[in-house]
């Protein structure tokens, strides 16, 4: 029999979490999210008025966790260094690139908190933008990366690379090596 309702924000945000990524925005409900928490969905309704204003909550809080992780790599002054960290960063959050995705998903709202949310969520996807336009740009001005690819084409080269199954099971590190690999010197072996 669920529970009124003892949780802490970090089961909560841990069950979101855990039912965003095995559901996807669609399949998320607070039936599903009271039961996983062993408790009334009452208790959740006593927080939030709907589940886009719980989901809009956990991926604020998870864009500040990454931004706060981001801003550092502006202590690395060479993009080399500073696409070691950022690829660092991106495999530690590589499963809430997937759910931030989901914002997109949410449609507008009446909610007043909803709305406000999602704009503060614009914003600091712009503010990310500017870190990573800086960093492309430092890789160019050392003339590491070509001129004629877009930022964004780079950009989404470095992400999407990120997000390949690791379907070899192959240990972490040795997966994260093969991308930073991958990413630095393409598929192709070089022709003497």
């Amino acid at each position: 029999m669920a529970r009124e309702g003892k949780f802490t924000k970090d089961d909560l945000y841990k069950a979101t979490n855990h039912l965003l990524l095995q559901h996807g925005y669609a399949g998320f409900h607070f039936g599903l999210l009271a039961k996983k928490l062993d408790i009334s969905r009452a208790a959740l309704y006593k927080y939030f008025d709907n589940k886009d204003e719980l989901i809009t909550e956990y991926m604020e809080f998870e864009m500040e966790r990454f931004m706060q992780e981001l801003e550092k790599i502006k202590k690395y002054p060479h993009f080399e260094d500073q696409l070691d960290y950022l690829l660092g960063v991106i495999f530690k959050y590589s499963k809430i690139h997937q759910i931030l995705s989901m914002v997109f998903q949410i449609p507008k709202s009446d909610h007043p908190k909803v709305n406000e949310t999602l704009e503060q969520l614009e914003y600091q996807h712009g503010k990310m933008y500017t870190y990573l336009n800086n960093f492309i740009q430092l890789g160019k001005s050392e003339k590491l990366l070509k001129l004629e690819f877009p930022n964004r084409l780079i950009l989404g080269f470095i992400f999407q690379t990120v997000n390949i199954p690791n379907y070899s099971k192959l240990p972490e590190q040795e997966w994260k090596n093969l991308m930073i690999q991958f990413l630095r010197h393409g598929m192709f072996v070089e022709r003497s």
